[in-house]
């Protein structure tokens, strides 16, 4: 199992957390962006800068993605393509994609856009909070103990 994760909108509260779990689990790790993101400094960590573009970092991570690796993304398309793929995703505050749900979450995110796009004003997302990490660190640690066999 590798880990990707799209660099785009990573909050900073995560990076400690990633970098912990990479370390512990000696995980290989792409962080992919279409500018430089620092998780910090580990040999297990791997990062590719694509050109700027709405989808040239999720496209490279549909790319590289083999069954069962794990992304880490708030792009529910992504983890749609993800899923479809027969790998996993978790998004920044914890919610895991699966088979499941995951055109429930396309069907949302789809419906808030085109109210977006009829010039109706929604609220975005919360604030990334300290709750959102502990809760993000504690799907991971739950996913790796299931599935990562280093």
């Amino acid at each position: 199992m590798r880990l990707f994760i799209d660099g785009d909108a990573f909050p900073n509260l995560l990076k400690p957390i990633i970098l912990r779990a990479i370390e512990k689990q000696k995980i290989d790790t792409i962080v992919i962006a279409n500018k430089r993101i620092n998780i910090g400094d580990s040999n297990h960590i791997q990062y590719i800068i694509v050109n700027q573009g709405a989808d040239e970092a999720d496209d490279k991570i549909v790319e590289m993605l083999e069954e069962n690796d794990l992304v880490i993304t708030a792009d529910i398309p992504l983890a749609n393509r993800t899923i479809e793929k027969n790998a996993h995703a978790i998004d920044h505050r914890g919610a895991m994609y699966t088979q499941d749900n995951i055109k429930q979450y396309l069907a949302i995110r789809n419906l808030m856009q085109d109210i977006r796009d009829s010039g109706e004003m929604t609220k975005g997302p919360a604030a990334f909070s300290q709750k959102d990490a502990q809760q993000f660190a504690n799907s991971l640690n739950s996913f790796l103990q299931k599935y990562n066999k280093n």
